[in-house]
């Protein structure tokens, strides 16, 4: 398979995610959004299925933000060709924009080590065979969905951000928190403007690493698996 893997920040690739994909054989053709010479392309010829990843960037500010409306015009193309999509953070934002779900900013930040909860459908859902029901996850936003797209199915939430992760249809997959991070890259980012700007704590996060990170890991590689092997299977 040839996976288009939209890149918004230099410091935001596909990480273990893309190791897998790239493991099971997957192409990848990354596209550095962030870089002004680079674009969206004109269509999905060649394509086979959409990684979506995270970014500093809003929904709303899709006019000032020249790649954003090309993006959301390429994401409901795919949709609507039944082609494989994950999107993870921002990129989950812009799913639900392109399908007609709503994203707003929240009352506050969710930054750090959260405890995530599967909805029932969660529970039963393929993709996510394996996870616990209940566990902490890795967040770093200040906007959440919350308004799923007319075909979306809930499939976890916090009690910050009722849409941690849904699904559209069947093969389009958004998840609001980070699962694709290795520990180098969680202190990477807890130690982020992002996190110090909203009064976070970076060493308190990190610490918190000693406790989860084991799990986060685990679960996390479980997914990266279940994605690469039966959402983009060959």
């Amino acid at each position: 398979m040839s996976i288009l893997v939209f890149q918004h920040e230099k410091d935001e690739p596909s990480a273990v995610l893309g190791q897998f994909l790239q493991q099971r054989s997957h192409k990848l053709i990354t596209v550095p959004l962030y870089d002004s010479e680079a674009h969206v392309p004109d269509d999905l010829d060649g394509i086979t299925g959409l990684v979506i990843m995270g970014g500093s960037m809003n929904v709303d500010k899709q006019d000032a933000i020249p790649w954003m409306k090309p993006e959301l015009a390429i994401i409901k193309e795919a949709y609507d060709k039944d082609l494989p999509i994950v999107g993870i953070c921002l990129g989950a934002q812009l799913i639900a924009a392109a399908l007609g779900g709503e994203v707003s900013k929240m009352d506050a930040p969710e930054i750090g080590w959260h405890n995530v909860k599967l909805a029932f459908p969660g529970t039963t859902d393929a993709l996510l065979a394996g996870q616990a029901w209940d566990c902490m996850q890795f967040h770093l936003h200040g906007q959440q969905v919350t308004k799923l797209p007319p075909e979306g199915v809930p499939l976890a939430g916090s009690l910050a951000c009722s849409n941690q992760a849904f699904r559209v249809g069947m093969t389009t997959y958004a998840f609001q928190y980070h699962f694709e991070w290795n520990r180098s890259q969680l202190e990477y980012f807890a130690k982020s403007d992002f996190v110090t700007s909203n009064g976070a704590d970076p060493d308190a996060i990190i610490a918190q690493c000693d406790e989860h990170y084991h799990n986060y890991r685990r679960r996390g590689d479980r997914l990266c698996d279940m994605i690469s092997t039966l959402l983009f299977h060959a």
